[in-house]
């Protein structure tokens, strides 16, 4: 290799003067050596190449290039964890629910019952700051429950409560078994399947139901934006303890909506719970004691008469 000079017009060295060095300057040479010519002008093209090739294609925030099929994976896998997250919240509240309706756990000492149930000094001294499991009972958790049970009574009690209804004919139990529409169109088909879901600890999902039919009916700018207002804070929020299973997308709907509430503001909201009690709840209610009972019982009076 010849001596010559480089683009910012250094001169090269060849490797005959490189092999006369000692090794501290042969190592220090070869740490800051200047690349030949040829290789120099293939990294300005290089360079020249990354330089357009960066105007024409639009760049992430941080400079990469995105990917589309990565931020769709992104995507779900957030959508997975956020549903992971309800999950476990729903888990946490049937617990609750069951420990309040069951009783203290038989196999629990009675001293350590007792314990439990004393009352707790500096009980108001010290609230907690993060209630939003609801099974706290600090006095912020107490207030906030006690407005809401007020709200409910006196605002909904007609949805709270049972529908008035007639005792269903034997035809039309027996539809219920064939149609799923027919059965949430009975009122007292409706009844009998919130006696279901209470068991499943998934009220929830029939009350928020009815609130939104209820909420249909109302024709008034006033009371459809306190109706609205209720609704929301019982059955979206995530600090309700009735909070329905939605999804992303549906709650971002119904957040923009809230702006500006009308009659029609949790009809996807309604439409997802609807259909998720057809497919997860409707099948396993015609295979419960409950509506078994009852054909029994319609078939015993049939006969009798």
């Amino acid at each position: 290799m010849a001596s010559g000079k480089n683009l910012q017009g250094k001169k090269f060295v060849s490797q005959g003067e490189v092999k006369k060095m000692d090794p501290m300057q042969r190592a220090r040479f070869l740490a800051y050596e200047q690349p030949r010519k040829s290789i120099a002008e293939s990294l300005l093209i290089t360079k020249k190449r990354l330089k357009e090739h960066a105007l024409r294609v639009p760049q992430g925030p941080q400079g990469h290039i995105p990917d589309p099929e990565q931020e769709r994976q992104t995507k779900v896998v957030g959508q997975l964890k956020a549903a992971e997250a309800r999950n476990r919240i729903h888990l946490m509240r049937v617990r609750y629910q069951s420990m309040r309706y069951t009783g203290p756990d038989p196999s629990e000492s009675p001293m350590s019952r007792y314990d439990r149930n004393q009352p707790t000094r500096n009980h108001r001294s010290n609230p907690c700051c993060f209630c939003w499991c609801c099974c706290c009972s600090c006095f912020w958790n107490e207030d906030r429950n006690r407005r809401r049970r007020l709200s409910r009574d006196t605002k909904l009690e007609a949805v709270s409560h049972c529908e008035v209804c007639t005792k269903p004919s034997s035809d039309e139990v027996h539809s219920w078994s064939h149609s799923f529409e027919k059965l949430m169109k009975n009122p007292a088909g409706r009844n009998l399947f919130r006696e279901f879901l209470r068991t499943e600890y998934s009220e929830e999902n029939m009350l928020f139901w009815l609130a939104c039919e209820e909420l249909k009916k109302d024709n008034g700018k006033h009371s459809v934006e306190e109706k609205a207002r209720i609704i929301y804070e019982d059955y979206i929020s995530i600090l309700s303890p009735k909070e329905v299973s939605l999804d992303s997308r549906v709650r971002e709907v119904i957040n923009r909506r809230m702006q500006d509430p009308s009659s029609h503001t949790f009809d996807d909201a309604q439409l997802q719970i609807y259909t998720l009690m057809h497919r997860d709840s409707y099948p396993r209610f015609l295979n419960s004691g409950i509506y078994k009972a009852l054909l029994q019982n319609i078939s015993r009076s049939s006969s009798e008469s």
